[in-house]
């Protein structure tokens, strides 16, 4: 059994497992050598903490030598190679999906051999026999369909046998696996599928594909999709150097894809062994099903296929030592690192803001478009998304009314930034000091700094934000116009924004599913992309070198201006706690797991495109930690009220939006507690 509290750092303790996908040298037709190359590899893949390593099909025998299949001397060294494997492994823990050309009733079948810790767990015969074009399967093999509750007496044991088979570990949670062989992904009803419906989390597919002009793309494209579609990750092995050559050729692809997502993809065509490893997130896979209410219904129509899948448990003794972690972990979950990807996402998330302005503005038969301008990244991405929508109606960009209202602690850089880019863009622009109303509000609330006490409460602060709401609605009222919201969805996750009659509160909140930390590189993209030129993108980019800041509060002694990171954290952890918490459901432990692998080391990994040097961090656990408690205490506890109430607004990321009406529908009374206690349950002693 695991130990009651496994190290932090253990790979094992977080969801997660180790799989590997292996393209040794081929032996043409001789078990023995093949078999020494697959240990070889298996050992090798111990070494590295490989959970479940895939080897190609008849990797035993290999795979194109036709006639030779039915000879007799070559079923029997495979089946002796076999047994030496088995002898040979007792002592690793990873389990191996070795192809064999077995023998059983008279027949011969095109088999997975799953083998572990030297006990053969079972063998899975093909369904699909290829027998066109290049082809000619039936020729040497019988099919596995509809072979179930079997067994099969090989390498000197006895083991299930059929197409029935699922393996458990008993050991490590959600280590669950399918085989199937190669043309059983090829079918339109693969094997897998119903293996994933019966609760597969990892499908596997051992393959001898050849290699054509073309195919390399359509495995992908198949692994990928399936592994989407079955909610799974999708192993997926090939032979390569070695292999006959008489008609056709290797080039040894092997993939590890998990909901669509290329985790590792070997060399093509090397003519040195090829290893590949990732680590899959099974946890992740298993909460991704619970919450795709659909994948149930179709395990349903299928008659629930569990019940006629045997389950085959296995003791795996995982290791709960730091592995390190062998998966693409981005720091910017919202923001991809490709940057032909990057320029694909600001152009969907930019037109779905614009098209949602237009088409919520033409619903209400408004005249005038009304935004608070601050000189900020918000009001900033409203402004232009705003501008483009007037663009696309025909409208003069004159129908956007634009307003300043500086405050007691606005500056001079800021209020500049608003005025440039109203007049960059051709808006009609105005100021309106809510200083005076401020102090009279303050004065009848008997506020202390109404009496020249430096007093910067909340109050002092929701005065403020909560006079230039009011004035854009009463602005809108009078001018037959539509309040443009500016909050973001990071500010949402935070309930960072002031309640009711304050900038929580609008006609149509079009950033409200846009995280802050992708407003940045949107704005970025809109100038790269010529979507704004000359004095509007010279502004755009001086306003992208701003602190970020509510400007409620004056700068203190030093001349530092009110910092929002400073005081809830930086946005860049709290968009990253918010994808994983959101989206997956991830358990707060796992959250912190992943941000410290992402974040502790400032030049590890990928960068965004674009993403300034001078910007770049790093942060340790503690960090991590304190900064994911309070994200926690603000999200489940403190602002879900504000979110109950939130206006409309378009989602934008697949990661998730707020929306009561949309993705996330939680008690305004609820508490942080189980999650602060998971968390700090899990975490090493301080």
């Amino acid at each position: 059994m695991p130990p009651a509290r496994p190290d932090f750092s253990a790979l094992h303790g977080h969801g997660f497992v180790r799989v590997g996908v292996a393209t040794p040298a081929v032996a043409v037709a001789d078990p023995e050598r093949n078999a020494a190359a697959i240990l070889q590899a298996m050992t090798r893949a111990a070494d590295d903490g490989v959970d479940l390593l895939i080897f190609p099909e008849l990797a035993l025998s290999g795979y194109a030598i036709d006639d030779l299949l039915l000879q007799d001397a070559l079923l029997v060294g495979v089946e002796r190679a076999l047994e030496d494997l088995a002898a040979r492994t007792q002592a690793l823990a990873t389990v191996a999906l070795i192809g064999a050309p077995l023998r059983r009733n008279g027949r011969v079948y095109n088999c997975a051999v799953a083998l572990a810790r030297g006990k053969i767990l079972g063998v899975v015969p093909k369904t699909f026999l290829p027998n066109y074009r290049e082809y000619y399967e039936k020729r040497w093999f019988a099919s596995g369909a509809g072979l179930a509750s079997l067994e099969i007496d090989v390498a000197g044991q006895t083991a299930p046998f059929g197409t029935d088979l699922i393996f458990a570990a008993d050991d490590l949670a959600d280590f669950t696996f399918h085989v199937e062989i190669c043309e059983d992904y090829w079918a339109p009803t693969p094997p897998s599928t119903q293996g994933a419906l019966a609760g597969a989390l990892i499908l596997c597919n051992l393959s001898a594909s050849n290699i054509v002009i073309g195919k390399a793309e359509d495995r992908s494209l198949l692994s990928a999709s399936q592994s989407m579609r079955c909610v799974a990750a999708y192993a997926y092995s090939a032979a390569g150097a070695g292999e006959s050559t008489t008609d056709l050729a290797w080039d040894g692809q092997g993939s590890i894809h998990e909901l669509g997502e290329l985790l590792a993809q070997s060399e093509r065509f090397a003519r040195e062994p090829q290893l590949i490893v990732a680590d899959v997130d099974v946890q992740r896979l298993r909460l991704e099903r619970a919450r795709f209410g659909t994948f149930n219904d179709a395990a349903a129509l299928a008659g629930h296929p569990e019940t006629g899948f045997r389950a085959v448990g296995f003791r795996h003794q995982p290791s709960y030592a730091d592995l390190g972690l062998k998966r693409p972990l981005r720091r910017f979950p919202y923001v991809p690192d490709v940057p032909a990807r990057l320029d694909q996402d600001c152009y969907e998330a930019f037109n779905i803001q614009v098209h949602g302005l237009v088409r919520r503005f033409e619903a209400t038969r408004a005249r005038t478009m009304v935004i608070g301008v601050s000189g900020g990244l918000d009001s900033t991405q409203a402004l232009i998304v705003a501008a483009k929508a007037c663009d696309l109606m025909g409208l003069p960009r004159t129908a956007i009314l634009g307003f300043t209202m500086p405050g007691f602690a606005t500056g001079e850089e800021t209020r500049a930034n608003a005025w440039s880019l109203m007049r960059a863009l051709g808006v009609a622009a105005e100021e309106i000091d809510i200083r005076p109303a401020a102090r009279q509000m303050l004065a009848d609330m008997d506020h202390p700094f109404a009496r020249g006490e430096p007093v910067y409460d909340i109050a002092f602060e929701n005065v403020q934000a909560g006079l230039r709401t009011d004035y854009l609605f009463r602005l809108a009222n009078q001018r037959n116009g539509f309040v443009v919201g500016t909050g973001d969805l990071s500010e949402l996750a935070l309930g960072w924004c002031t309640y009711g009659v304050g900038d929580h509160m609008s006609h149509y909140a079009v950033n409200a599913g846009l995280p802050k930390t992708l407003i940045q590189h949107l704005i970025r993209w809109t100038v790269r992309t010529g979507e704004f030129r000359g004095a509007a993108a010279e502004v755009l980019e001086a306003i992208l070198g701003t602190e970020i800041s509510p400007e409620l509060v004056p700068a203190d002694a030093s001349g530092a201006i009110q910092s929002t990171q400073s005081k809830i954290g930086p946005y860049e952890l709290h968009d990253f706690f918010l994808f994983h918490i959101l989206r997956y459901g991830l358990p707060p432990s796992k959250v912190a797991f992943l941000a410290w692998r992402a974040w502790a080391e400032r030049e590890a990994g990928a960068w965004p495109a674009g993403f300034p040097e001078e910007e770049r961090r790093a942060y340790d656990l503690p960090t991590i930690v304190r900064w994911l408690e309070a994200f926690i205490t603000r999200f489940f506890a403190t602002s879900q009220f504000k979110r109950s109430a939130m206006p409309n607004g378009p989602k934008i990321s697949p990661g998730g939006a707020l929306s009561p009406r949309g993705d996330w529908r939680a008690p305004s009374d609820g508490l942080p507690d189980a999650w602060l206690k998971e968390l700090r349950d899990a975490l090493p002693p301080r």
